[in-house]
This record gives structure tokens, sequence and C-alpha cells, in this order.
């Protein structure tokens, strides 16, 4: 028998969860807050130019393949990708670079040429990172996180130190590598993404493997094209989409769900997946009596970082620049303090520059260019006008440095985007940017749980819950709490 589910956010999880749910027969509604789908990953367009607001990395390919493969389709349906060569450069002290090739031959020179026997080690660590992306990617991800018992069958208990749960990224890493840049690429992706290395698990040495080993990608016509790709498909199976509509409350009766209000609008259901802020589902969608966690809860989790963005259109080419740019030419440890230990508007902080007008035409008018620039911070950090200028002032002095040349006097489009924002938007608690830390107390069964305790009928899947920030275990993340749905159903 059909039953009718209400899904809460349009982000990756979202969809993903509402298109597994339709598939089966189910009607299902799909309520975002904004105009444009897409949570983190919507777009926008200004004075010629079209920026994606969000996510800019395309990793783990076969992600996206697998999620398309299940509704019968390709990603190649609804965007082309490119391999980006390459990946992604890094520009530490004295604007020394460091291209990191697309060719895992060429990267393994690259390691010798920096460190002496370092190309081998280089082989020997994504050996391992190549096991732990099988096994994670494949099998671990796609468990709902529930109990213990549904790692029986599974190769976590026999493999557990092959897996690295309980071990540190950073003392892994250490291991393979000493020479300082090395380790600054090594450890990279959990920084702007995670957490410290010190307090993330050596599994996410998989995350090397996805980035360097798999490669770095980008859907022509930006981010948003996969959101675009994946809500044609849901629509095609029947989704219902209900834009500027946030819900507002969840009425409970009998520990089930039976009514969603959104603006206004009292919508009769069977079950609601909660794929928006974990946090501000419960704390303000449920009475007290019905959610999972209390503030003291979540007052003690690690979050991934907030970020502070700039969105740039410049009137001129910018030589030098990359597709991806990394900035660690100031202190990596301590900007990390400034973000996990002592939370604060960092005084020397790291950054990232996105130009993707070097991949893609479609992105900025012909001969200028799109810049995308991200500063990761501390989440909950006070955010205003002032503190974003002098920040854009030190970000772009260090940008003109790089490159050579000025680059503020041709800036003809800018908008900065921030903590505040991040609530406003997304609900986010503490303004974060990507969700909870994948540290060593926050894995797998730790992470808080997609289904509810006190109300039978609802679930939730994203960024907070099983299995982690990231676009591609939002994609995981949706399909995994749909299918536990399924189950109940």
């Amino acid at each position: 028998m059909k039953k009718k589910i209400a899904v809460i956010g349009s982000g990756f999880a979202g969809i993903s969860a509402a298109t597994v749910l339709a598939e089966k027969g189910q009607e299902v509604h799909i309520f975002e807050k904004n105009e444009q789908i897409g949570g983190r990953a919507r777009q926008f367009s200004a004075e010629g130019f079209l920026f994606d607001m969000g996510p800019s990395w395309y990793w783990m390919p076969d992600v996206f393949e697998r999620y398309f493969k299940r509704f019968g389709h390709d990603p190649r349906d609804f965007y082309d990708l490119k391999l980006l060569d390459p990946g992604f450069t890094m520009v530490f002290e004295g604007n020394e670079i460091m291209d990191v090739p697309a060719n895992f031959d060429e990267l393994c020179s690259l390691f010798e040429s920096i460190e002496k026997g370092a190309a081998d080690k280089l082989v020997k660590f994504m050996e391992e990172a190549k096991y732990k992306y099988d096994v994670g990617i494949n099998d671990l991800v796609y468990k709902p996180g529930l109990s213990l018992t549904e790692f029986i069958d599974f190769k976590l208990f026999k493999d557990v130190f092959r897996l690295q749960v309980f071990s540190s990224f950073s003392d892994h890493v250490k291991k393979f590598f000493k020479h300082p840049k090395l380790v600054a690429l090594m450890e990279f992706p959990v920084l702007f993404l995670g957490a410290m290395p010190e307090k993330t698990p050596a599994l996410y040495s998989l995350m090397n493997y996805a980035g360097l080993k798999m490669g770095t990608y980008y859907p022509m016509g930006g981010f948003h094209k996969v959101i675009q790709g994946m809500k044609t498909v849901a629509e095609n199976h029947g989704v219902h989409f209900h834009n500027n509509e946030p819900v507002t409350e969840l009425q409970i009766k009998n520990n089930l769900v039976h009514h969603v209000s959104a603006n206004g609008n009292s919508m009769d259901v069977d079950a609601v997946i909660g794929a928006a802020d974990y946090h501000h589902i419960e704390s303000k969608l449920l009475k007290k009596e019905y959610r999972n966690y209390d503030e003291k809860y979540w007052s003690k989790k690690t979050f991934a970082p907030s970020s502070l963005l700039f969105y740039l259109g410049i009137n001129k080419k910018v030589p030098g620049l990359k597709h991806h740019t990394l900035f660690f030419d100031n202190n990596l440890k301590q900007h990390s303090q400034d973000i996990y230990v002592d939370p604060k508007w960092p005084e020397k902080p790291l950054f990232y520059v996105c130009c993707p007008s070097k991949t893609d035409p479609e992105v900025a008018p012909i001969g200028q260019e799109n810049v995308f620039i991200l500063m990761p911070i501390a989440p909950g950090l006070e955010d205003n006008e002032a503190t974003r200028e002098k920040y854009y002032d030190i970000l772009m002095k260090r940008l003109e440095d790089y490159v050579g040349e000025d680059i503020r006097n041709s800036v003809i489009y800018k908008k900065s985007y921030c903590v505040t924002d991040f609530v406003e938007d997304y609900n986010a608690y503490k303004g974060n940017a990507y969700g909870l830390a994948n540290t060593l107390r926050q894995t797998a069964i730790l992470k808080p749980r997609l289904k509810s305790k006190k109300v039978n009928n609802l679930y939730f899947a994203g960024q907070l819950t099983v299995p982690g920030p990231g676009v591609p275990p939002s994609i995981i993340s949706g399909q995994v709490a749909a299918n536990e749905l399924l189950k109940k159903l």
C-alpha cells in the first residue's frame, strides 16, 4: 500500500532518500525552505558569472555512478566530467608551488623528489588506503549505525586493525612521510572537511586514495549540475518538490508523526525523513519529549568548520591560478588549533581558491575569471561585515602576492558568505559548513542515530548522522535512511 512520506531538505541526502522511496512506490514530498533546491550545492548567477555556492571537489566518482545506476542512469546522462590535471596546486611559504598531478606515477616521482624513499612509501600507503576505501565506501558507509550487531558478518571485527578505526590519522601519515610538504598534502582533506588530524581515525586515509589515486574531477556547468541530474531522476519517479516551504512543526500522536506543517499548511504523512540540519529539526520542530538529544549533547560534539567565503567576478584573466589552489603558506597546526582547540578568528589563516573558469567557459564571460575563496573557521564565531572585510583584504593581498599583480581593482562582482548566512539559509548548528567532524569518538555507531528513538516513523539523513560530512557520504546517507524506513513500512 502506497504511503505518503515527507522529506525535509532538498540537498544531496534529501533527494537521494526521496528517490529511493519513490522508486519503491511511495508518494514522496520534499519540503525545501529556500527558493532553489540543492542545499549547500545551490548556484547563483550575477553579472554574467555562474557561482557554485558550496561543494567544488568532485571526488569518489564511483559513488555518483553507483547512485545513478541504481535508477538506470549514468552521470554522463546529466553532466560531463572532466579530470583535472593537476588535480590541485598547493602553495607553501615563499610561494613555493606543488602541482599535484593526476597521473599516479608522476605523483610518485614528485614525492621522491621531495623526500628520498617517499615514492615506495606512497605506493604502500595507497595500497592500505585502497583497502579502506573498498571496505569503507562499499560496505561500512552503507551501514545504518544503529547497533554493533550490524558488523557481526562484516569485515570490521576481523580487520579492525587494518581499517584503523581507532588509531590517529596524523600518526598514520607520519609513519610514512616526514617532509612537512608531504604531511600537509596528506592531511589537508581532514582539516578542511573534518577535524584535527590527531583526532581523526586513520580510516580516513581512504580520502587520500579518493583524491590522489582516483583523481579530482569537475562537472562541466558547475556542481549544481549534479543536483539537477538527481532532481530529474527524482521527478521521473514521481517525487514532488515544494520550494519556499520551510517545515515549521512535526505533529506527533501515539509516538508517530501524523502531520507536517509548512507555510501554514498541514499535510498528513505516514513517515518523515529529516535531511535538513538534525539539531534544528529536533530543537525547533519537535517538542522536548520527542527529541533524541538535548542541547548539552550537541554542545559537546565536535563540528567540522564553518567558512568565510567570497564569490568574485574579475574582469580579466588571473595568471598563475589553477582550478584548485590551496594556500598552506602559514602554519597548518596553528590554524587547526584556531578552529578546534581555541576557537577564534585565525591570525594567519590557510585558505583555498577555486577558479572554475580555468576549466569551464560557461561560468564567466570571455576573458574574465570566476573566483571562489574559502577560509575555514571555527563554527559559532561572531560574524560581522567589518570582520569579513578585514579577512578579504588579508586573503586578497596573499593572493595578489602569489600571482604577482593587482586583483582587487579588477573585481566587478563580490559577495561574501559566512556563519550567519549558514544559519539563515540552512539552519546550520553554529553556522557549520560541513556537518559533524569525523573524529575518533564520532564515527559509525558513535554518530547521532539516523532513526528517532522516540518517534517511530521519523528518520534522519545528511551530514550530522551516518556516514558523515561531504557530498558522496550525503548521497549515501539518504539511501541508507530510505532503506531503513522501507524496512519499517
